[in-house]
């Protein structure tokens, strides 16, 4: 037997198809990049007439089709959506439905705070004497459990970040012992 030096006929046809498509997909997607066409895994796929698992499995393709979506594109204009404003545009959005919800909860507690008030005068039952007193005390304990509930979040960050610093600190000290092992 004597050794191989070089690769089969299969093992280099086989090579010269991975470099084949390799160079397919790089072609389609610097043509989708100055076209300002919105790039995607499958959409560089079809152009490069490539199965899409194909660039999954090559991570480099994968890298660089993931940098070209995240990149405007040369042709791409003041109108053009990439997927980075679309997720600001997304964030933006979940911040105001979620500013617009409390405001709406604000203001039917007031609606029914000024309902109970005006029910109470037409029947000429009037407020209990210490209502006052108990609204007064009722909005003290509300001030209380907002205050409590900044210091809880603030010691969970807290702690969270002693964790972060405790699995990395661990890491370190883990990391000399099963080199040497």
């Amino acid at each position: 037997m004597t050794p191989e030096t070089s690769p089969s006929p299969l093992t280099a046809a086989r090579q010269r198809d991975v470099n084949a498509r390799r160079t397919r997909v790089a072609q389609a997607l610097d043509a989708m990049r100055t076209e300002g066409i919105a790039i995607t895994i499958s959409s560089v796929a079809a152009r490069a007439k490539v199965h899409r698992s194909f660039i999954h499995r090559h991570l480099d393709l994968r890298a660089d089709v993931y940098a070209a979506a995240d990149q405007p594109s040369a042709a791409a204009t003041a109108t053009t959506t990439t997927r980075q404003s679309l997720e600001a545009d997304n964030l933006n959005l979940r911040a105001t439905v979620r500013r617009q919800t409390q405001h709406i909860s604000d203001l039917e507690a007031r609606l029914s705070e000024l309902l109970g008030e005006q029910a109470y005068s037409r029947t000429g039952l009037g407020a209990p004497h210490n209502h006052a007193a108990h609204e007064e005390q009722n909005q003290a304990l509300r001030d209380e459990i907002q205050e409590l509930q900044a210091r809880l979040q603030d010691q969970e960050e807290e702690l969270g970040a002693a964790r972060e610093a405790n699995r990395q600190l661990m890491g370190q000290l883990n990391k000399p012992a099963a080199s040497g092992g």
